[in-house]
């Protein structure tokens, strides 16, 4: 399982691209996995979350103000390769 500290950096380098170009972002589009392992951090990011049954594992970082209408107002988060290598490790473990 992804630590909180994994998943809040992933958010917060995302966040921080969007500043970068002038954008601010306020919304959190999340899968239901995603926000099952970010635990409590959904609710102290200062965002709005909305949760996404179709993201499953991923996450979509916006600014609301121009969603849908500039391809650079989101980015899209995903926790995915980080259940993956997880479990890579225990496979190596068992060994």
């Amino acid at each position: 399982m992804p630590s909180e500290e994994e998943i809040l950096e992933i958010i917060e380098r995302a966040s921080q691209e969007l500043k970068d170009e002038g954008l601010s972002p306020d919304i959190l589009l999340a899968g239901p996995g995603f926000v099952e392992h970010a635990g409590h951090l959904v609710d102290v990011l200062g965002l709005s979350v909305y949760v996404v049954k179709e993201l499953e594992f991923d996450a979509v970082i916006a600014d609301s103000r121009y969603l849908g209408q500039m391809r650079k107002a989101s980015k899209r988060l995903s926790i995915e390769p980080l259940l993956v290598e997880e479990k890579v490790w225990e496979e190596i473990e068992k060994l």
